[in-house]
């Protein structure tokens, strides 16, 4: 099977995969999409186009769309989802795991949803209903509920002998979970010690309590945490009683931390997550519309506040050449502290007993900042427009707006974040709503105080 193992490399194929399409030479399209593991046809499907997507789509083979579907990305799916009726998916996805199943179907109706169901076996059913029962963004929706269980009481050559008999473990199983007759989870058993140790030690000698339950309900992101923290390459997923439900495997964790770094870098700029890189244009206008529309109400109240100062700007045509470099310093230092304060969070370093620390360390330097950067563009304004006092104006105007924009770097994440709203997608347009008024009112406001 061929996979190509660097960005060149996958630049190679979506090449020849144009070349075949623009030529018509079905045959070769199809010959290398069936060479390619899924995933590298799910990123040659995000790389098209929506119209020739959905050709190259319909040249994927049967056997393998389901598995492509679980992982393209969300807006591209619902457009592939959209040429496929409900018959057809069920037949498509009935070989995937609960999880990457239940993914697609939260984005069909109710009703398609139960249609899907009905078709499926019982305890396959009962399955994927135990993971949609789940929000996405949870452990209960983030497990996979094909899991091998032991007693406590049984020896190690009776797990043995039980393992021969399954014939087959599920993919990265690197433990046997050991549950009570309730189905309570009470720790694990390593494939490593099963092999290992003698056959006719009991489950209880030889199982280890090392690695903690995760409950069904904990966010994605502290379960990704505790894997880094842990090291972990699974790991128990139990309901509110301690009743083993499932586990987490460090693939799904893998796609946690990648899903939650798109989401970070796309929420910055005030996009989602899932934007389909190739959608049309008017699907791409109303999702980026709204905050282009917040961004330009921000600019209005920029735009008022120097309108206050608009009798000293036309007596001083030095301030609107100076006035940009007071608000752009004030934006870049916020944004660095709005940066780091936001992964900080992210990563769980943040918390009661270190913010205050934080905060002043983060107005130290931004006073400090403020002091280098207010001498050095003080004198080059005193120079370029031949006064000391504007520079000095804007000097003290820099040291003020770095001071603001460390206090507001700190201070917005941690108030989005108490509020339930997301720092990433918001924090930006208020950082610099802030660092924009305050820079403006600063020097303007000097500038009318002394210079007019």
């Amino acid at each position: 099977m061929l996979q190509p193992t660097s960005p060149e490399r996958g630049n190679e194929y979506l090449n020849a995969l144009a070349a075949a399409l623009e030529s018509g030479r079905m045959v070769r399209l199809r010959r290398l999409l069936s060479s390619l593991h899924p995933a590298e046809v799910a990123h040659l499907l995000e790389s098209l186009p929506p119209s020739t997507r959905l050709l190259a789509w319909r040249l994927v083979g049967t056997e393998h769309q389901g598995v492509v579907l679980s992982y393209v990305g969300d807006e591209v799916r619902s457009d592939l989802m959209d040429n496929i009726a409900v018959e057809d998916l069920a037949s498509l996805t009935e070989n995937l795991d609960p999880d990457d199943l239940a993914n697609i179907l939260r984005e069909l109706p109710e009703a398609a949803i139960e249609q899907i169901l009905h078709t499926m076996d019982a305890q396959n059913r009962r399955r994927l209903e135990t993971v949609l029962s789940y929000p996405e963004d949870t452990a209960g929706g983030l497990m996979n509920t094909d899991t091998i269980t032991v007693r406590a009481d049984v020896t190690l050559d009776v797990v043995h002998r039980y393992l021969r008999l399954l014939g087959t473990l599920p993919d990265t199983t690197d433990s046997l979970f050991v549950v009570d007759r309730e189905d309570k989870y009470q720790g694990i058993l390593r494939l490593t010690t099963l092999l290992t140790r003698k056959w006719e030690l009991t489950v209880t000698e030889v199982m280890s309590h090392g690695v903690e339950s995760i409950p069904a309900s904990l966010p994605t992101v502290e379960v990704a945490q505790r894997f880094e923290k842990r090291d972990l390459i699974s790991a128990p997923v139990v309901d509110e009683e301690g009743k083993l439900l499932g586990r987490i495997t460090i693939d799904d964790v893998v796609d946690v931390i990648r899903d939650e770094a798109d989401r970070s870098l796309m929420n910055m700029a005030g996009l989602a997550e899932d934007e389909d890189t190739f959608a049309p244009v008017l699907i791409s206008l109303r999702q980026r519309s709204l905050w282009l529309g917040i961004n330009l109400m921000t600019a209005f109240l920029a735009a008022w506040v120097i309108g206050l100062f608009e009798a000293t700007i036309q007596k001083q045509v030095a301030l609107a050449v100076l006035m940009p470099i007071v608000a752009s310093m004030g934006g870049i230092a916020g944004s660095q502290t709005l940066t780091l304060i936001i992964r900080a969070t992210a990563l769980g370093y943040l918390n009661q007993s270190n913010t205050r620390w934080l905060l002043g360390k983060e107005l130290a330097l931004g006073a400090l900042n403020g002091l280098l950067w207010a001498v050095v563009i003080g004198v080059v304004s005193a120079i370029w427009f031949k006064g000391i006092g504007l520079g000095i104006l804007i000097g003290a105007a820099i040291i003020i707006n770095l001071i603001f924009a460390a206090l507001s770097g700190v201070v917005i994440p941690i108030f989005l974040r108490r509020i339930g709203a997301d720092p990433a997608l918001a924090g930006g347009v208020l950082l610099t709503t802030i660092t924009d008024v305050v820079g403006f009112m600063a020097f303007l406001g000097f500038a009318t105080l002394y210079l007019v």
